[in-house]
C-alpha cells in the first residue's frame, strides 16, 4: 500500500467523541483551506458509523459547502439519525469548525434487494491503458500550470487521474463541455465496500472546478479567473464498485461567478 493511500485512510479514520459525534483532522501539507473531497469523505464515514444494521451501503448523497474549512483545527461531524427504515436509512451530517457549520450533507443508505433497474450507457471513451499516464501528462502539462497546481500534482497522491480529453490542457477546445476522467486508488484498499465508497466520495471533488472552465473556454493557466468554489455536490453511489478504475463524466450545467455547480 502506498504511503499516500495510508495517509488517506488515516484521514478517513475518524475519532469517536460521543454518540453521533466524530472528529476528523486535516493533513498539514500547506493547503490554504480544507480540500472539499476530504470533508465529503469524512462526513460519509461519520454517517456510516451510525448504522446499526449490516448490509446497508451508502446509496446517494447531497451536500452543500457553506464555509471554507480551516486546516489548522479539527472538524467535528454531528450526525442526525433522521430515519432507520426496513429498506432505507437516512442520515444528516453537519461539519462544524469554530462553532459554525461549514458543510452539510444528507445521505441515504439502502439494503440490497431485487427490483426494476436500468443505467445510462457507458461513455464511448478510450480505456485507461490507452491514455497517457500521470507521468506523461505531467511532462507535457505541468510546465504551463500555475505554481499551486504544479506543486499539488508533483506530490505523491492517493488517487490517480487519467483525463480522457487531456489535450484540453494543451489548449484544445471541447465543444460539448463534457469531460471524462478515469480514476483509481494508487494502492490497494481494504475489502470493506464502504471504504471504497468513502474513498470515491473523497475523489469526487477532484477536477470539478477544472470542468467548470470548459464551457467558458478558459485556459487552465489563468488561475485568477477560475471559479473559486463548487458549493454543491450530489451523487448516486449505490452501485459503485471498487476504486480500482472507473470512468466519471463531469459536466457543469451552470457556473454563476464565483461559484460552480458541477455534476459528476
Amino acid at each position: 500500500m502506498s504511503s499516500a493511500v495510508q495517509d488517506l485512510l488515516a484521514i478517513l479514520d475518524l475519532e469517536s467523541l460521543e454518540v453521533n459525534l466524530f472528529r476528523g483532522r486535516s493533513p498539514q501539507v500547506g493547503w490554504q483551506r480544507v480540500f472539499g473531497g476530504q470533508v465529503i469523505g469524512q462526513a460519509l464515514v461519520a454517517a456510516c458509523r451510525t448504522l446499526d444494521v449490516a448490509g446497508r451501503p451508502p446509496h446517494s448523497l447531497h451536500a452543500y459547502f457553506l464555509l471554507a474549512g480551516d486546516t489548522k483545527v479539527p472538524i467535528v461531524y454531528d450526525v442526525d439519525r433522521i430515519r432507520d427504515g426496513k429498506s432505507f436509512t437516512t442520515r444528516r451530517v453537519v461539519a462544524i469548525q469554530h462553532g459554525r457549520a461549514i458543510f452539510t450533507m444528507a445521505a441515504s443508505f439502502h439494503r440490497d434487494e431485487p427490483g426494476m433497474s436500468h443505467q445510462a450507457k457507458m461513455p464511448d471513451v478510450p480505456k485507461p491503458e490507452d491514455l497517457p499516464n500521470e507521468t506523461e501528462i505531467r511532462a507535457r502539462v505541468l510546465p504551463i500550470m500555475p505554481d499551486p497546481v504544479r506543486r499539488y500534482y508533483e506530490r505523491e497522491r492517493p488517487i490517480e487521474l487519467r483525463p480522457v480529453e487531456f489535450e484540453r490542457y494543451l489548449g484544445k477546445k471541447l465543444n460539448d463541455g463534457r469531460f471524462h476522467v478515469w480514476i483509481r486508488a494508487t494502492g490497494a484498499l481494504p475489502d470493506e465496500p464502504a471504504i471504497h465508497q468513502c474513498v470515491h466520495a473523497y475523489a469526487s471533488d477532484m477536477m470539478l472546478l477544472d470542468s467548470a472552465l470548459i464551457p467558458m473556454a478558459a485556459p487552465c493557466s489563468r488561475r485568477s479567473s477560475w471559479p473559486q468554489a463548487s458549493t454543491m455536490r450530489s451523487g448516486f453511489i449505490g452501485r459503485f464498485g471498487r476504486m480500482t478504475g472507473c470512468c466519471t463524466p463531469r459536466t457543469v450545467p451552470i457556473s454563476p461567478a464565483p461559484a460552480a455547480f458541477p455534476a459528476a
